[in-house]
């Protein structure tokens, strides 16, 4: 899900710093154009810190800061980076604001461990989080261990990623491609000739439109950007070959009927969703288009 894109991600966040606090906001979240999913996350990554008891966590890919800054007025000692220098800027003004230390944050990716390797010179954190940063990432395997070289031993990371199989929901373009490129990529064409025939008369295969630009359209949009999706059971099978442990997945943005309904259903399907919230069970695996990986470093 990631062919012919053109843009680099740091361009699409850079353009998109402006508004983004507003994901995260008590009140502003009710009424944004998008789904609030940061929003959301945001709250099961302050209740899981806290349940941990840890004293220290630190974020990449920390965006506007709001976040790092939650964690930060929960007593923590906090650090983080991002490769957006808009959205460094925007942290450190937002750290500034709050009566927090500014310098904590500086630029730096998670592909590149020497950028960030002066943060850790006092020592590994109790936690890291990295929230739009893996489906992003050149490279899954050395960005898990670049997170994981973060935390101390028994330390906890909280890892974010799109969710593939979200896409057998959603009855559109992303769903003719798992069936033809993930469950039938090895099938003989002549087969997937014909289930692709199939697929397109029954699937809005239009849908979603392609995101050139951002909501404001003064920048690239999120389809022009690096963004993998991931199969949550091949990832929980990746954190354990890369020595991580109790690994589990807290699913969040969930929808009620596929996503292409929602104008039809109207204000009750954001409702709904809202409501299905942490519900916890097995239809997140389905029903969410992200979720996060919990996991122990060995």
């Amino acid at each position: 899900m990631s062919k012919n894109k053109t843009v680099a991600v740091a361009d699409h966040y850079n353009s998109v710093v402006d508004d983004y606090h507003l994901n995260y906001d008590d009140d502003a979240y009710k009424t944004l154009p998008h789904y609030p999913a940061n929003y959301f996350r945001l709250q099961m990554l302050k209740r899981e810190v806290a349940r941990l008891g840890a004293t220290s966590i630190y974020e990449a890919g920390l965006g506007e800061g709001t976040p790092l800054a939650h964690m930060a007025h929960m007593g923590l000692r906090v650090a983080g980076n991002d490769i957006a220098q808009n959205m460094v800027t925007a942290a450190k003004t937002n750290f500034t604001r709050r009566g927090l230390d500014p310098d904590v944050i500086q630029m730096g990716s998670i592909d590149e461990p020497d950028s960030f390797a002066n943060q850790l010179e006092s020592g590994p954190f109790d936690a890291m989080m990295a929230s739009g940063v893996l489906p992003h990432v050149v490279d899954d395997e050395k960005a898990l261990l670049n997170m994981r070289s973060i935390v101390r031993p028994g330390g906890t990371v909280f890892v974010e990623f799109r969710n593939k199989l979200f896409s057998l929901f959603t009855m559109n373009r992303f769903t003719r491609e798992f069936f033809l490129e993930d469950l039938l990529g090895d099938a003989p064409s002549h087969i997937r000739d014909v289930v692709a025939g199939e697929l397109d008369k029954r699937l809005a295969t239009n849908m979603p439109p392609l995101r050139t630009q951002n909501e404001d359209g003064d920048g690239p949009g999120y389809d022009l950007i690096q963004a993998n999706y991931h199969n949550p059971l091949e990832l929980m099978e990746q954190f354990e070959k890369l020595g991580f442990s109790n690994a589990k997945i807290h699913w969040y943005h969930y929808h009620p009927a596929p996503p292409m309904l929602e104008n039809t259903i109207g204000q009750s399907f954001r409702d709904t969703a809202m409501k299905m919230e942490f519900e916890g069970s097995w239809r997140g695996m389905f029903l969410c288009s992200a979720g996060v990986v919990q996991a122990v470093r060995s």
